[in-house]
């Protein structure tokens, strides 16, 4: 256990909840006391890896350059959690749910000036398909792994077929930013769309549908996004958006200097939550009017442990005979003491998990999936069952070979929650007689981890766009690029993989609401059964702007206030 934990756990606990709802602003475009213009500051912790959302291996720098730049033909209200209207104005569905028809909004343009018809959308639908441009969307965007079909009939109609009946219907399409053709059209004939609109591009090259055009970017210091004067949206009283002027996101990896930002008055705003352990400044702040906070409550999002799953990894490890057993997984869950976990790691603001639907999620967490007691002296026994035994006397377990049973656990450097809860997972193991070393290593190391399977175990939070879990298959299906415990199967590895890969497959194509919720906690019961990826807590979620910043739309994901930056404004 770390230094602190119980002692100032019911202090900020108590804190935070004493400002429940007290700031709390409606999910409104209205800017009162603000007019047009000005500029904001914002911290974010990490470069973008592109320009280009679509070749973008993920990652919320790549997220937010598109949220700011581009726009999608529907858009999933961040805080609604109901599909709007972007691009396409409106839509008809046939009768049998598998063709939708879309009307473009007319005398839309790019940034640049260029028309925004159908050929656009057909371009980057064709460019996230491509095979050359191996897209991380391409699965998002596809049902049953069968990609959906695109016809347009005529410049401001697009005609979209899926190849059978899928619950969520349009709610996909949030996936997918518009890029224009006529700037990339010549690098996806080229089989370059992969490169394309890197970080070496000249920004005049870019174009965008969105809010704002970058103007600016200095690696590891700055990106400076301007106002994109031929945006196409309108606040509700006609002006035209965005309010802003320009946001300039300065990159600032340490989240203590962030903190100080902030208070300092040298930022408006993260583009994350911030941590449980800067409420108690930023309260004080907050009584001298120089910061506002905003509570949304307890998150979505939980962070989670898995151990590599993939057989590769260990094949030639003596460690193998125990290392990926459902068992060894199980002991851990019941050896960390989940209370402990949220008074240390998030200062008491916090809930208890035990799987990847937090219960904030209240349409698809489910109080009937089991989870693991919390049974330190349970663990040992499940761990004796696989010949993990203290055989010296010396507090340590040694496998059958009298080895000491060991692993690594990676988790992220400079994300002090992160480094803590690996320090309580670490110390909570020990008392059980495993050896946990902790490894924090910086972001572009353990993505690197990640994609390369080169790892014993992780800590991370993978997140999630949204709450259906129809539009997170990637996490769920075994081919998924999200299923990160075991990555690139081709096809299942387990056979309790495959029975959740038929629930799924039933579960995204039913039309019934409550047969969907069944066959999903028939899902979750599969997963907790053998806990490929262990969750201990869901943090609360809390925001910080500077007293100045008003007409945002907080949700509950990141990027909880920039999502909808459009309506953003400065009081003068």
């Amino acid at each position: 256990m770390t230094r602190h934990s119980r002692s100032v756990a019911p202090f900020i606990a108590a804190v935070v909840a004493a400002a429940v709802g007290c700031s709390r602003p409606a999910p409104s475009t209205s800017t009162p006391g603000s007019r047009q213009g000005g500029e904001i500051v914002v911290t974010n912790r990490s470069n973008p890896s592109t320009f280009n959302r679509i070749s973008s291996p993920g990652g919320r720098a790549d997220d937010l350059v598109a949220l700011l730049t581009q726009a999608k033909l529907v858009r999933i209200n961040r805080v609604t959690w109901e599909v709007e209207p972007w691009l396409a104005e409106s839509w008809t569905r046939s009768d049998d749910g598998l063709r939708y028809t879309l009307k473009l909004r007319p005398n839309v343009t790019f940034s640049d000036g260029e028309p925004f018809t159908s050929a656009d959308v057909a371009f980057s639908f064709a460019a996230a398909y491509d095979d050359k441009t191996a897209s991380p969307l391409k699965e998002a965007l596809a049902v049953s792994g069968k990609v959906l079909g695109i016809a347009t009939p005529d410049p401001q109609t697009v005609i979209v077929t899926f190849p059978s009946f899928f619950a969520v219907g349009l709610r996909i399409l949030d996936n997918l930013p518009i890029l224009p053709r006529h700037k990339l059209e010549a690098a996806l004939k080229s089989g370059t769309f992969a490169n394309a609109w890197n970080l070496d591009t000249p920004l005049t090259e870019l174009a965008g549908l969105g809010p704002f055009v970058l103007s600016e970017f200095v690696r590891g210091q700055r990106i400076v996004f301007t106002r994109n004067p031929r945006y196409w949206r309108k606040d509700a009283d006609g002006s035209p958006l965005p309010h802003l002027d320009r946001i300039t996101m300065q990159i600032v990896p340490d989240q203590d200097a962030e903190l100080l930002r902030l208070r300092a008055g040298q930022s408006d705003m993260s583009t994350v939550e911030m941590r449980p352990s800067d409420y108690a400044p930023l309260k004080r702040d907050a009584a001298a009017g120089t910061v506002k906070l905003i509570d949304l409550g307890d998150g979505l999002d939980a962070e989670a442990f898995w151990i590599n799953l993939n057989p590769q990894h260990f094949a030639h490890d003596p460690r193998a005979a125990w290392i990926q057993k459902d068992e060894l997984r199980h002991a851990i869950s019941m050896a960390v003491s989940r209370e402990l976990f949220v008074n240390t790691v998030y200062f008491g603001a916090g809930v208890p998990v035990f799987g990847p639907i937090a219960p904030a999620n209240k349409k698809w967490y489910s109080a009937e999936v089991p989870h693991d007691p919390y049974d330190p002296a349970g663990a040992r026994r499940l761990l004796a069952s696989i010949g993990l035994v203290d055989r010296n006397g010396d507090g340590i377990l040694e496998d059958a070979h009298n080895q000491p049973a060991h692993f690594t656990l990676v988790t992220q450097k400079g994300r002090t929650d992160r480094e803590r809860a690996v320090e309580v997972i670490r110390d909570e193991l020990k008392k059980i007689g495993l050896v946990v070393d902790a490894a924090p290593v910086d972001f572009g190391k353990m993505r690197q981890l990640v994609g390369s399977g080169d790892y014993d175990a992780l800590y991370f939070g993978p997140g999630a766009t949204d709450i259906d879990p129809a539009v997170n298959q990637d996490y769920w299906l075994s081919s998924g690029g999200a299923h990160f415990w075991d990555l690139g199967q081709t096809k299942p590895a387990t056979d309790w993989e495959r029975r959740i890969d038929e629930l799924m497959a039933r579960q995204v194509a039913s039309p019934d609401q409550n047969e969907r919720q069944r066959l999903f906690v028939e899902v979750q019961k599969i997963f907790a059964e053998h806990e490929p990826a262990i969750y201990f807590a869901a943090p609360r979620v809390f925001l910080a702007t500077s007293s100045r910043v008003t007409g945002y739309t907080p949700s509950i994901i990141p990027p909880q206030l920039l999502w909808a930056s459009d309506t953003i404004a400065v009081v003068k």
